[in-house]
């Protein structure tokens, strides 16, 4: 007599097999979709090379996204369908024209995975040493974009990046708002296997009173950058490093414990260096540069026309101009595009008032993020 178990056994066996198969089905049409979605995509790219424009088009990316997340209705996990179009339209966009995006290194820094998550993966990545390098490459134009930060909702703003923005002639195309989480590695990823912890100073201040309460014994060591400290982890098996994930996943460590920061919220902005600002998106931000004459008044004068206009001014930040002491410039971010009539007329208005006025560039705003501001 046949078990009534075998059956049930069976029975399971052929529904799982027949259900595999139907994903095997839909793998081998989601593959061709995506061989399809390419071939146009390439065509597309014939089309902005004859015109002039660039491949990377912000604006209609947003779109695509925003779409796809409003017809999938919840149904597929959201944050998941958000990675899986962005590397497709990240693969369909460097189809179009390879680009190269240099960042402040080295490789797994936080600039590193600031520049993934905006470019996504299919880029060539260079890193670079200093933030000056970035500007002066995407200046000579032999590279594509450059990705460099310029404020931290902890530490401030970053003056060699302002500097950069007076001295180069470079256009600012994007943001991207990172929230910056530290991570204990290891090879094993077993804590009591731990005998020294290496990061970069500024990763180890910032996880002190995590590493008093559960390690105290054992020693930190100072080293040059996050990503350093992931490779010595990735040889020497006594060793940890205080790192963010994408060390973790490029040097092939366990994680010991995530977000060892004492403060949660610590957020960077990243500026995103090019060549062109993109069209109009409707929720744009637009930086200026300016210089202002040396007399009583002459900032609230500056600013009373954007008020008058109704423009919003969401970021002010002076900085002492080079060997011209107390003089300044501003760095200032409004809401809107340069295209628009009413910022049009704002930026005239103020022009008089100026000894020097650069408009960086306009760009769609970045998601904000918990400390992001």
């Amino acid at each position: 007599m046949t078990d009534i178990t075998e059956i049930v056994d069976n029975t399971t066996f052929e529904r799982l097999k027949a259900l595999r198969g139907r994903i095997d089905a839909i793998d081998t049409e989601l593959l061709a979709l995506l061989k399809e979605r390419i071939r146009v995509a390439r065509q597309i790219g014939e089309i902005k090379r004859v015109t002039s424009r660039q491949p990377l088009d912000a604006v209609r990316e947003k779109e695509v996204i925003t779409r796809v997340l409003e017809r999938n209705e919840g149904f597929f996990p959201p944050d998941g369908l958000k990675s899986i179009f962005g590397e497709i339209i990240s693969a369909c966009r460097n189809a179009q024209r390879p680009a190269v995006v240099g960042y402040l290194g080295p490789e797994t820094t936080f600039t590193h995975m600031a520049a993934v998550k905006f470019f996504g993966t299919a880029p060539d990545f260079q890193p670079l040493g200093n933030i000056i390098e970035v500007f002066e490459e995407v200046e000579r134009e032999r590279f594509d974009y450059g990705v460099v930060p310029v404020e931290n909702s902890i530490e401030g703003t970053v003056a060699l990046t302002l500097d950069g923005l007076h001295d180069f002639r470079v256009t600012l195309c994007g943001e991207i708002f990172l929230p910056i989480s530290h991570d204990l590695m290891s090879q094993s990823g077993r804590i009591d296997k731990v005998r020294r912890i290496l990061s970069h100073p500024h990763a180890l201040a910032q996880c002190r009173h995590w590493l008093q309460r559960h390690l105290p014994a054992i020693p930190t060591e100072e080293v040059v950058s996050t990503a350093q400290a992931a490779r010595w982890a990735a040889i020497d098996p006594s060793v940890a490093a205080i790192a963010g994930r994408l060390a973790a996943q490029t040097y092939g460590l366990e994680i010991i414990a995530k977000r060892i920061e004492d403060f949660s919220g610590n957020t960077t902005r990243f500026l995103i260096l090019g060549h062109q600002s993109p069209r109009p998106s409707g929720n744009d931000k637009t930086s200026l540069l300016l210089g202002l004459e040396d007399r009583p008044g002459s900032l609230y004068r500056l600013l009373e026309p954007m008020a008058e206009r109704g423009i919003n001014l969401t970021k002010i930040q002076s900085r002492p101009v080079k060997n011209e002491p107390w003089r300044y410039l501003f760095y200032v971010d409004i809401s809107g595009h340069v295209e628009d009539p009413t910022v049009k007329q704002g930026i005239e208005a103020i022009r008089e008032g100026c000894t020097m006025l650069k408009v960086l560039g306009s760009y769609p705003k970045g998601e904000t993020v918990e400390g992001s501001g």
